[in-house]
């Protein structure tokens, strides 16, 4: 693991495809679902980073409808997963019927209800069956409440959190945040594991040692704001290996961490600021908003991916396209294989 840098608050004086889709695929899609086009270029690199290794075995719980039993057999075709159904076999029978796929290839475990395929597919990754889960048309809240059940989850001793990979197209580099989905006002102590499960998985799409911005309404230390208290403290502990494999700075504000003229502007002198990887959010609502905002004013497309569990945990949204699904499915794919130790 890289070693860790720090640019703390005292240092910066504030106010001085070749892709398993083909060359060809890639414009039909973006034809047939508009505002793709962009999408496809760094998703594309996502899923050719995927070639070569064996497809992820993943249950599938509950995907019942057609755009998360649909999203989950495209992955299968581009080799990014082998799914498993988990859920009602009715249910998912109509709705491969209604979206006009035969599903006699994959296996399919019947049970009752949404719960109860939650419960099943976490009892199949602990028992080694699956190497990873993938929501379908269930609530995060019920899929999460089976996750991190104390006796029968899939709990580690890390914090499990949640990462937003967001390819926006006036951002020159892939942009994480987190937690925005999880953690709804996480502690100095579940902060720390949030970036740590951030840095990691950074490393296992290919950047070694990712620019860490732990983002507040502004960019000095105040008491008044319990987010740039935060930061510091976070900062010292990467200063005392706390934290380990990025560069750590904050508090920062949003418009400094990803723009070099706005950090220059206010004379932030730092190698974090304007060029952040990842963005560390102050709570859940802040980085819901930052990050639905990115996408419906900003034209991004996001993944998203759970980190801290047995597993990965693919979690995607109704309202995902093709592009941010198979994005989240290479996603898991190449966190499994790089906490095995797997190269890319």
């Amino acid at each position: 693991m890289a070693a860790i840098k720090n640019q703390s608050s005292e240092a910066r004086r504030p106010g001085a495809a070749s892709a398993r889709t083909s060359a060809a695929e890639a414009p039909r899609r973006a034809q047939t679902e508009p505002g793709v086009a962009h999408a496809w270029h760094r998703y594309e690199h996502l899923i050719g980073m995927t070639r070569g290794l064996a497809p992820l075995r993943t249950a599938v719980v509950h995907p019942v409808d057609v755009p998360s039993l649909a999203g989950a057999i495209e992955a299968a075709r581009e080799n990014l997963i082998v799914p498993v159904l988990v859920g009602p076999e009715v249910k998912i029978r109509a709705a491969a019927a209604a979206a006009g796929i035969d599903v006699s290839a994959y296996e399919l475990v019947p049970v009752e209800h949404s719960n109860a395929a939650a419960e099943r597919a976490v009892a199949m990754a602990r028992a080694g069956q699956v190497e990873a889960l993938m929501k379908g048309a269930l609530h995060t809240d019920e899929l999460m409440h089976a996750v991190i059940d104390p006796a029968l989850g899939l709990r580690t001793g890390r914090r499990i959190s949640h990462v937003f990979a967001i390819d926006a197209p006036a951002y020159p580099r892939p942009l994480y945040v987190t937690d925005a989905a999880i953690n709804v006002s996480p502690t100095i102590a579940d902060k720390r594991d949030i970036i740590q499960n951030a840095i990691e998985l950074a490393h296992a799409l290919g950047n070694r040692e990712p620019r860490v911005a732990i983002l507040s309404a502004v960019e000095t230390v105040t008491e008044k704001l319990r987010s740039t208290i935060d930061a510091a403290a976070l900062c010292k502990m990467a200063d005392r290996g706390q934290i380990t494999g990025g560069i750590l700075d904050g508090p920062l504000a949003f418009d400094n961490a990803v723009s070099p003229e706005a950090a220059r502007a206010k004379g932030i002198v730092s190698t974090v600021a304007g060029r952040a990887d990842i963005l560390v959010v102050p709570d859940l609502e802040a980085g819901n908003m930052l990050a639905k905002q990115l996408e419906y004013l900003g034209g991004a497309q996001i993944a998203g991916i759970v980190l801290g569990a047995r597993v990965p945990i693919i979690l995607t949204s109704r309202a995902d396209k093709t592009p941010a699904r198979l994005g989240s499915c290479a996603i898991g794919l190449l966190l499994a294989r790089h906490a095995k130790g797997v190269r890319t």
